[in-house]
């Protein structure tokens, strides 16, 4: 199949990147002309590049025409760690997104998959499904949960099949350091205190080649309407620090209960994986040996001197 892919160069497209060319898939990427694609650059010699960016779609769109996709998947957002929840940068990328979409529609394109976020339903203290009531409570998850819903509407009048994963929390290999889990392994390899929360909060982690693989079943399966990509396995974020700390030999460096817990975020927050598994989508990585995975990834970073910057 040939696959258009937007955010091909970041922590999850990186990965959907290999899991795709791995099934034996076409792919074009839209990477930018001053980008720097380090987490993609030993397979940059096995896709199509066009070179643009979201803001301006529109100037690719002959070449999107010429190379005929059959399908999308859409990870460009902006998503700066620290920035992202309430910038007002979220309403140029559900404009952008809606440019795409029709766009690609005009293109012949028969398959559209977007990159949701689970911070668009309503929080509860149980787990959450995808026919769950959404109430998002910043300007990102307000703005992907209202691309979901423009952008079905759009592609059913274009006769193009909408697929949404709602993804909720990831980790693995080349994460943006200023994330938890990176955050925390650079701060022990260095022999430095870790200052955490409590760690009471309840989350629900994947490895991001599971998260990847979801995505590129979603294209295989010609998916349509929501789904939960998650792991479906509830654990606390101090038991995430711990296990951290314990594989780093390091346990005592990480200080739980220094921090204050931040004012908008839920003390639980888990779904169901149940309909993803319908397309004969099961997750991979178990979480202890998925965070040795990374830990070893970061290691050989840092000896191999491979751009460690938040990116």
């Amino acid at each position: 199949m040939k696959v258009f892919v937007t955010g091909a160069t970041g922590f999850i497209g990186s990965h959907l990147m290999r899991v795709l060319l791995a099934a034996g898939h076409d792919v074009l990427i839209l990477t930018r002309p001053d980008g720097n694609p380090w987490r993609i650059r030993d397979i940059l010699h096995q896709v199509s590049i066009v070179q643009g960016t979201m803001q301006e779609i529109q100037n690719v769109q002959e070449q999107l025409r010429i190379w005929q996709p059959q399908a999308c998947v859409h990870l460009a957002w902006y998503a700066e760690p620290g920035k992202y929840l309430n910038s007002k940068e979220n309403l140029a990328s559900l404009q952008d997104g809606l440019k795409l979409l029709q766009i690609l529609a005009s293109c012949g394109c028969e398959q559209f998959v977007g990159a949701g976020t689970c911070a668009e339903y309503e929080m509860k203290s149980e787990v959450l499904l995808e026919t769950d009531r959404t109430k998002p409570e910043t300007l990102y998850a307000a703005t992907k949960s209202s691309f979901q819903v423009l952008g079905e509407q759009l592609a059913a009048q274009a006769g193009l099949r909408f697929a949404w994963g709602r993804v909720f929390h990831l980790y693995g290999s080349s994460e943006d350091t200023r994330r938890l889990i990176p955050a925390t392994i650079l701060s022990l390899q260095k022999g430095h205190i870790f200052s955490a929360s409590l760690g009471e909060q309840i989350r629900d982690y994947l490895h991001v080649t599971d998260v990847a693989s979801a995505f590129a079943a979603m294209v295989e399966q010609r998916a349509v309407g929501i789904y939960n990509i998650c792991s479906s396995e509830p654990v606390t974020i101090r038991f995430i620090l711990e296990t951290v700390g314990g594989l780093m030999g390091q346990p005592e460096l990480i200080k739980h209960g220094v921090l204050p817990y931040r004012e908008w975020e839920p003390m639980f927050l888990c779904g169901n994986n149940d309909r993803l598994k319908t397309m004969g989508w099961v997750p991979q990585v178990e979480l202890r040996s998925g965070l040795k995975a990374t830990i070893n990834w970061w290691e050989q970073a840092l000896k191999t001197n491979d751009r460690l910057i938040a990116s």
